[in-house]
């Protein structure tokens, strides 16, 4: 069991590694995650002499013959969401890092990019059902700590059920935002695609981001080898050979599930691997946003 000197040392690492992914992604000059997310149309106007004429809506004028601008609502405070799977498969580590503490860092950094920008960020760690709930604020200071701590709690030896959270979820975020799930997603697909589903029903945009350990995308294992069950899971003992081409063909058939799901529902679909360079993903996904 953690004492509490062992919590505040995993949110004081907790912390500098979020810092150093967000010096990594600040590096590549990308000033804001924001971009592309916040603006959104609100109404049409009437054109009258000075307007910018770059927001004319030509499909307006080719049905009533009379100039109309779109007008844009920007919303001065986004409220983004962190959905992040406490589950005991997010434990699992062929490396020096487990998915969970993957999940945890860029947990950390998209919050701290989002305090930065004086925007609210909320929080939701989640296995069997929302262990944690943390209410949106754009307090920089005491906000983001205790978001680290809940973070740093985590994770449990509890299954997941991230299709059930998600809908229970949909109904208490309020006003609509950014929902980042980060999970392995070693769970239903089509509950997962029902929950995303639901968010943006509630008028949500959902970003997943899908951790998974190399050691699992790759299956490197050549000798036999003791597989030890998670998530309630019995422990097998095979020849890694024997089985490899099946789980992967499995596997594959899984995240390709997964992503097309996310494709279907417009949700945008990021899938980082535990020896990724954090700081590089971050960077390279934002980019992508901001050049839609």
């Amino acid at each position: 069991m953690s004492t509490p000197s062992d919590i505040l040392a995993r949110i004081d690492k907790l912390e500098l590694e979020a810092r150093q992914v967000v010096e990594g992604y600040l590096s590549g000059r990308h000033k804001s995650p924001r971009h592309g997310f916040a603006v959104e149309f609100a109404q049409h106007r009437e054109y009258t002499p000075g307007d910018d004429i770059k927001h004319l809506d030509w499909k307006v004028f080719g049905r009533t013959e009379r100039y109309h601008l779109k007008q844009y609502e920007q919303e001065t405070n986004l409220v983004a969401w962190l959905v992040v799977d406490a589950s005991e498969s997010m434990s699992f580590a062929s490396g020096a890092r487990s998915k969970y503490d993957i999940a945890c860092i860029l947990a950390g950094a998209i919050a701290h990019l989002v305090l930065q920008q004086s925007d609210s960020i909320g929080m939701v760690s989640y296995a069997d059902r929302i262990q944690q709930f943390l209410r949106p604020s754009a307090r920089s200071g005491s906000h983001y700590r205790e978001l680290l701590k809940l973070l740093a709690t985590g994770p449990t030896t509890s299954v997941s059920t991230t299709g059930a959270v998600l809908n229970e979820l949909a109904g208490r975020t309020g006003r609509r935002g950014i929902a980042f799930l980060i999970s392995d997603l070693l769970d239903d697909v089509p509950e997962i695609l029902d929950g995303i589903r639901h968010l943006k029903y509630q008028k949500h945009e959902v970003v997943v981001i899908h951790v998974l350990d190399a050691a699992e995308l790759d299956f490197p294992f050549r000798h036999p080898t003791l597989f030890k069950g998670l998530e309630q899971l019995s422990e097998l003992s095979t020849d890694p050979l024997s089985v490899r081409d099946s789980y992967l063909a499995e596997l594959n058939a899984h995240l390709g599930a997964i992503e097309e799901g996310c494709r279907v529902l417009q949700s945008d679909y990021l899938r980082v691997r535990t020896d990724d360079d954090l700081g590089t993903v971050l960077s390279n996904y934002f980019q992508k946003r901001a050049g839609r």
